[in-house]
């Protein structure tokens, strides 16, 4: 399942970046990452988001955000939707490097003036030989030989945003996880162990 897959992504890329003694919640489009999932989702909706599905542990949106259309929110809970920990945005599929990588340097440049400085910075090809046009560039992604991603680090939590592909479909994804609920459903989980 989609959603899923990027969830453990979300989880895998900023989990090592994020600092756990907070007591305020990062925001999305100035909601507070927190409260249950029926809450949050509510929320959304109120700021224009059409709910597409809803599961026990996360709810799929689309509408637009941060002036692109079409796009797709997905909000994270624990288990039974009790607490909501993060979000992530993916943006409307695109079939040229050139603008995938637009788009991501546009957001990126966002973000940059909303967080400062990023922690994490990579965009590169692993690659023998640089690939030079936007065929061979967006091939190297689909091959997964591409590493362009930015994360910023707040008080509240983590961002992340990332040029990412499934199959043949690209997009840029970006990603928000509350440290605070981050944290205790990470420590839900371990109990399970």
């Amino acid at each position: 399942m989609k959603s899923n897959r990027l969830l453990l992504i979300l989880m895998l890329l900023i989990l090592p970046i994020t600092m756990f003694a907070q007591s305020k919640h990062l925001t999305f489009k100035g909601i507070p990452i927190d409260g249950t999932l029926k809450e949050f989702s509510k929320k959304l909706v109120q700021n224009g988001f059409m709910e597409i599905e809803t599961t026990t542990d996360f709810a799929e949106f689309e509408g637009t955000f941060a002036g692109h259309s079409n796009c797709t929110v997905i909000a994270y809970s624990s288990p039974n939707g009790q607490l909501v920990h993060s979000v992530a945005v993916i943006f409307p599929q695109l079939d040229s490097w050139s603008l995938l990588e637009g788009q991501y340097r546009g957001i990126k440049e966002s973000l940059i003036k909303k967080y400062g400085a990023p922690v994490i910075e990579t965009e590169s090809f692993q690659t023998e030989y640089e690939p030079k046009d936007d065929y061979s560039k967006l091939h190297e992604l689909k091959m997964d030989r591409c590493n362009y991603k930015t994360s910023f680090q707040t008080d509240e939590g983590a961002i992340m945003l990332q040029i990412f592909h499934q199959s043949y479909y690209c997009y840029v994804l970006l990603g928000y996880a509350d440290n605070i609920n981050m944290t205790i459903a990470q420590n839900a989980a371990d109990n399970d162990f």
